[in-house]
C-alpha cells in the first residue's frame, strides 16, 4: 500500500495555507508575516475603485455607465441597501432607451473592483459572441460603480430585458484578490431575491477560466429561456463534455 501523501505535498496543488509548520504553539515568523500581508492586501482590495471610463472603453462602443445611490466607497460598504438602487437620473436614462426582450449585461465593481477591471472585457466579449450565436437580442452593456448584485434587477427592469447577467467583483480572500462572479436573473425587477438567481463564481486565472465561465453562463441562459425562470427552479444539469453551442441547442430542443 502506498504511504499517505504528506501534508507538505499538498502545497504543490493549492494556494491554501496548509503545512505552514509551527514554532512552539505559534506559526513560524515567515508564515505569520505572510498571513498579515495577505490580510492587508485583501482589505485594500475591498476599497479598490473601478476605473469606469477605461473599462467602458475596453468593452467597446455603446457601453453605458451608471452608479448606485451610494455616493462613495465608504457609504457603499456601510449601506448595502444604497448599492442596490440606481441613481434616479440613471434609471430615467435607461427607461428612455429600453431594449425590450433583450439579454442585458451589467458589469459592476462589487467588493473587489480590481478583478472586474482585469477580467470583464474578455468575459463580456465571450458572452456577447455566444449570445449572438444563440439568437438573443442584446442590450447595451452597462458599467456600474458602487454596485451590489441586486442593482441588476433595477437595470434589467428599466431596460425591459428578458434576462440580465451581473458580472461583479467577489469578496476578496487571502489567496484570491481578483475573483469575479456572474449572477443570472430571469425577468429582472426590483424585489427579486437571491433564490431567484443562478451564480457562476470564482472566475479568475487561478480558478474558473473565462471560456469555461462563459460556456456555463450561456448554458444557464438557454435553460432559463426554456423554463422561464432562474434560481431554485433551474438546476445546473449541463451534459459533461458538450461545448456552449451543443449544450444550448440541446437545452432549447
Amino acid at each position: 500500500m502506498t504511504a499517505p501523501t504528506r501534508w507538505t505535498d499538498l502545497r504543490r496543488f493549492t494556494g491554501a495555507r496548509v503545512a505552514l509548520g509551527r514554532a512552539g504553539h505559534a506559526l513560524p515568523t515567515a508564515a505569520h508575516l505572510d498571513f498579515q500581508e495577505a490580510h492587508a492586501r485583501a482589505r485594500d482590495a475591498v476599497w479598490s475603485e473601478l476605473d469606469a471610463p477605461a473599462l467602458a472603453a475596453a468593452i467597446g462602443p455603446g457601453t453605458r455607465r451608471v452608479a448606485s445611490r451610494a455616493a462613495d466607497r465608504r457609504t457603499y460598504l456601510l449601506r448595502p441597501d444604497l448599492g442596490r438602487r440606481l441613481r434616479a437620473e440613471d434609471r430615467a436614462a435607461l427607461v428612455a432607451a429600453p431594449a425590450p426582450g433583450s439579454f442585458a449585461i451589467l458589469v459592476a465593481d462589487g467588493l473587489c473592483a480590481t478583478g472586474v477591471q482585469a477580467q470583464a472585457p474578455a468575459l463580456v466579449a465571450a458572452l456577447r459572441a455566444g449570445l449572438a450565436g444563440a439568437g438573443w437580442a442584446e442590450a447595451p452593456v452597462v458599467v456600474a460603480c458602487q454596485a451590489r448584485v441586486a442593482l441588476g434587477d433595477e437595470v434589467g427592469e428599466a431596460l425591459g430585458a428578458a434576462a440580465i447577467a451581473v458580472l461583479i467583483g467577489e469578496r476578496p480572500g487571502l489567496s484570491s484578490l481578483d475573483s469575479v462572479g456572474i449572477y443570472l436573473t430571469w425577468a429582472p425587477r426590483r424585489g427579486r431575491t437571491d433564490a431567484e438567481r443562478n451564480c457562476v463564481s470564482n472566475i479568475r486565472p487561478g480558478g474558473l477560466e473565462v471560456p469555461a465561465a462563459a460556456r456555463k453562463l450561456l448554458w444557464l441562459a438557454a435553460a432559463a429561456r426554456r423554463l422561464g425562470e432562474t434560481g431554485v427552479g433551474l438546476k445546473d444539469e449541463e451534459p459533461v463534455g458538450l461545448g456552449a453551442t451543443q449544450a444550448a441547442g440541446r437545452v432549447e430542443g
